[in-house]
């Protein structure tokens, strides 16, 4: 939860509270005519835009993956008021998009994006499209393809086991490279720059805030603000935007300059930066028991001449 000072409202991306209704976990700390407890669901279709209000017009402050589990605390008009159980983060979802429970995952998924098979034929067309650290339940692995618990088959080779995290974020932010800029976006059809960090850290294991000033006041351990001070896997930011260290002269980064997740020189997009208004406020280094260390092998040269390279 977000620190606040005496009479702070409490963050309304963390704490479901409004009006008519609030989280029982709150009760004591806000006034509401009526308390609910939330009900267990997950997400059963493709990625499910989570809304700031109950109007498809409305902002999608985030997105939710097939699969990720939700505490349902009210449902009304085809929409239903939930709160996201791996980051806390509350908005609106189309009650359509919800399966009842929180299944208990074996696997995640490991592939920039995977297609699931109504049967383990090459040409069958698939009935769902999952992303990139989509949680999926398998009931039967070892072959080619592993067997969905609700039905499907996934090629065996996408998936990692819950527990088998990755040990290198920067590498997985790579794999995004090209992905369209999407304002709250999580998954294979888009992300925004805190939804690539998220992802990216989920991989291995680290769990974060949504966004990027959430992240950036809690993440790992704060860093100076000198460039000198930076290592691979450091997390920088400036107002309303992150970018990852990639320790060779780059970074990784979803932005609207371009669209897209692109790499690109770190000084060349620091000025940039910096000429919109947007110095470095925070530098954050996840804590990771297997962090990844500065590469060995020679660095590539800088794509900017301005560019400095560690």
């Amino acid at each position: 939860m977000s620190a606040r000072g005496p009479g702070e409202p409490l963050d309304r991306r963390l704490h479901a509270v409004r009006p008519d209704l609030a989280d029982v976990r709150l009760r004591g700390r806000v006034e509401a005519p009526r308390f609910a407890e939330g009900h267990p669901a997950h997400i059963a279709g493709s990625a499910e835009p989570l809304l700031r209000r109950p109007d498809p017009l409305a902002p999608m402050d985030s997105q939710l993956l097939t699969g990720e589990a939700v505490a349902v605390f009210d449902e009304a008009q085809g929409w239903a008021w939930v709160q996201c159980r791996h980051d806390g983060y509350v908005g609106y979802v189309r009650s359509t998009s919800l399966a009842g429970g929180w299944p208990a995952p074996t696997h995640v998924v490991a592939a920039r994006q995977t297609v699931v098979l109504p049967d383990a034929r090459q040409e069958c067309a698939p009935t769902a499209y999952l992303s990139l650290g989509a949680p999926v339940t398998a009931v039967e692995t070892g072959g080619r393809f592993a067997v969905l618990a609700g039905g499907g088959y996934v090629f065996a080779g996408h998936l990692r086991a819950v527990a088998d995290f990755e040990a290198d974020w920067v590498a997985v932010a790579r794999r995004l490279l090209g992905l369209p800029y999407l304002w709250g976006g999580r998954g294979a059809g888009g992300v925004d720059c805190s939804g690539l960090v998220q992802i990216a850290l989920a991989a291995c294991g680290i769990a974060c805030r949504r966004d990027s000033d959430q992240q950036s006041a809690s993440i790992g351990e704060a860093v100076a603000l000198q460039p000198l001070a930076w290592q691979r896997g450091d997390l920088i930011y400036v107002k309303g935007h992150v970018v990852i260290d990639t320790g060779e002269g780059t970074v990784v980064h979803a932005t609207g300059h371009s669209w897209s997740v692109i790499e690109e020189p770190r000084a060349r997009c620091l000025a940039r930066l910096a000429g919109l208004g947007l110095p470095v406020v925070a530098v954050r280094r996840p804590r990771h028991p297997q962090r990844p260390q500065r590469p060995r092998r020679p660095r590539r040269p800088s794509l900017d001449p301005a560019a400095t390279s560690r």
